[in-house]
């Protein structure tokens, strides 16, 4: 069934054609702490991820993200970019997810905060 998955869909990691031409073209270049598998061609010009599990940009660390799209030369395994202390760790987007963020007030709470400041219009 995996292999049946993996030669029709390209959500679920990478399909059978891309992991042969990845093995063709491709060097490894690193990992992040996700697990995504970062490549590039042999000439350079082309760069590109292999995500362990679901498909899905956000997964993708400033670092790499940065590298990907040439926005500079030496991938984050030879020339990783300073954190300041005030920086957070990668997440992936949340939405849709039970950690989404909802604030004071959404109907998603159990017990949603009571508005005061607000007066429903009443035809007259």
């Amino acid at each position: 069934m995996n292999t049946l998955l993996r030669a029709l869909t390209w959500w679920n990691s990478q399909t059978i054609n891309t992991q042969f031409w990845t093995w063709r073209n491709g060097t490894r270049v690193g990992e992040d702490g996700e697990g995504n598998v970062f490549y590039q061609s042999k000439d350079g010009k082309r760069r590109w991820v292999i995500f362990n599990g679901e498909s899905e940009a956000s997964r993708v660390s400033p670092e790499w993200h940065g590298w990907l799209h040439h926005t500079w030369a030496e991938p984050p395994t030879e020339a990783p970019l300073p954190h300041k202390p005030w920086e957070e760790p990668h997440k992936a987007n949340q939405t849709g997810s039970l950690g989404a963020y909802f604030p004071e007030g959404s109907l998603y709470h159990a017990q949603p905060a009571q508005r005061r400041d607000y007066e429903a219009w009443q035809p007259e």
